[in-house]
């Protein structure tokens, strides 16, 4: 068995722990991105909900005043007699 203290470490465990102090940083990082992606995402979404319910609100209401709107009548015109 080794008598090695804990203390101690090989230029190999140093060397091990940095790679996981880095890649564990990384993820924090990685993370946060995706988020950050995420909320861009949904506000887009939720901007283009909002236009494309503005119009589908637009065009119900033209279709309601086209609707609400009397026939246009139109006047035969007089021919001239023969």
């Amino acid at each position: 068995m080794s008598a090695r203290k804990a203390a101690e470490l090989s230029p190999e465990g140093i060397a091990r722990s940095d790679r996981k102090r880095l890649a564990a940083e990384e993820g924090v990082r990685a993370l946060a991105d995706v988020e950050r992606q995420a909320i861009e995402v949904r506000k887009n979404m939720a901007r283009l909900r909002e236009i494309r319910e503005a119009r589908e609100r637009e065009k119900e209401e033209a279709d309601v005043a086209r609707q609400a709107a009397p026939p246009a009548v139109k006047k035969r015109s007089k021919k001239a007699a023969r």
